[in-house]
């Protein structure tokens, strides 16, 4: 696996946050991703702020940063980890979160995407895994999917908040899925291993093609939004896997997601995004307030299986 080390000063943009190293990202760097669908930048967060996103994880599961469609009310003498537990995964945390905002434009996201997408980068989704014991993971699947793209330039950034392990439900990958660009079909599944997300079928590929993304807390893995991946339930027998998961894509091109009634696909631009790097070319439309904040829910009390009943897009 290409493992990519920051050595570079970090960048400064409007958002950034300090103190971070920056990767330089080479030629090389870039080649791997386009050829593999994914990259990994180790050490990209430091110690200090891998520990300001695990206690914002706690505050926002205890609901100190607002209200959060699923979450409960903690008591204030149920412990962090009796909170925590409950959750596997909070969707759009940046929307109450001023800490989770600032790291969508990280200086090693900014860096690296800007070396692979272009001088112009949008987010619009972050994803918050907690990801307690027990709890499952997502069968296979593409982002794209779910976040449409018109020159399929999606990328994840997925922050490791904890080491990630086979044990505990770490990202697998197929390397080089993406290069088709094709959207294989989606199906239900009934395997309490995942959770209730439909599950990509009929591709030209095995589990035997796949591999464990291991990384250690603070590293960053950026994935290609056609690239199929998945992950298991976490099978260790305490902890937590947890990982915040931002997505991305070029700023010049528009963003078909959560079409209104009566829209035209072809021209419809999601603006509920965050630019992160360079210009938008389509400022003149303003942005709009669409995503809320709230829980995916993780399958224990069975999965919907009327498709009009999904939230869509917001699967991962």
């Amino acid at each position: 696996m290409q493992r990519l080390t920051p050595t570079a000063p970090a960048i400064s943009p409007a958002t950034a946050i300090s103190p971070a190293t920056a990767p330089a990202i080479s030629p090389a760097e870039v080649a791997f991703y386009r050829e593999n669908g994914y990259l990994i930048v180790e050490n990209a967060l430091t110690r200090e702020e891998v520990e300001e996103l695990r206690g914002e994880t706690i505050a926002l599961c205890r609901g100190d940063r607002g209200d959060i469609r699923g979450v409960e009310a903690a008591d204030p003498d149920e412990s962090d980890d009796d909170v925590l537990r409950r959750y596997l995964c909070i969707h759009f945390p940046h929307k109450l979160s001023d800490v989770m905002y600032r790291y969508l434009a990280h200086p090693a996201i900014v860096e690296t995407l800007t070396g692979i997408i272009g001088p112009n980068v949008k987010a619009m989704q972050s994803m918050l895994f907690i990801k307690p014991a027990g709890k499952p993971g997502q069968a296979w699947h593409q982002d794209e999917d779910f976040i449409p793209t018109r020159d399929r330039s999606l990328a994840g950034g997925w922050i490791a908040l904890d080491d990630a392990t086979a044990e505990n439900g770490c990202l697998w990958v197929i390397p080089g899925s993406h290069k088709r660009g094709i959207l294989w079909p989606q199906k239900d599944h009934d395997n309490r291993e995942f959770d209730c997300t439909i599950e990509s079928v009929g591709f030209p590929y095995t589990d035997a093609d796949s591999i464990p993304v291991e990384v250690k807390a603070g590293a960053i893995v950026f994935f290609n939004g056609y690239l199929l991946h998945r992950s298991f339930k976490n099978r260790a027998s305490s902890g937590y896997r947890r990982v915040l998961v931002n997505h991305y894509m070029n700023a010049d091109s528009l963003l078909p997601w959560r079409l209104q009634p009566g829209q035209h696909a072809a021209i419809a631009d999601f603006r509920d995004i965050v630019m992160i790097a360079g210009e938008d070319a389509y400022a003149y439309k303003g942005i709009e307030e669409v995503g809320g904040a709230h829980v995916r829910p993780s399958g224990e009390g069975g999965c919907v299986k009327n498709p009009t009943d999904r939230n869509p897009g917001e699967k991962k």
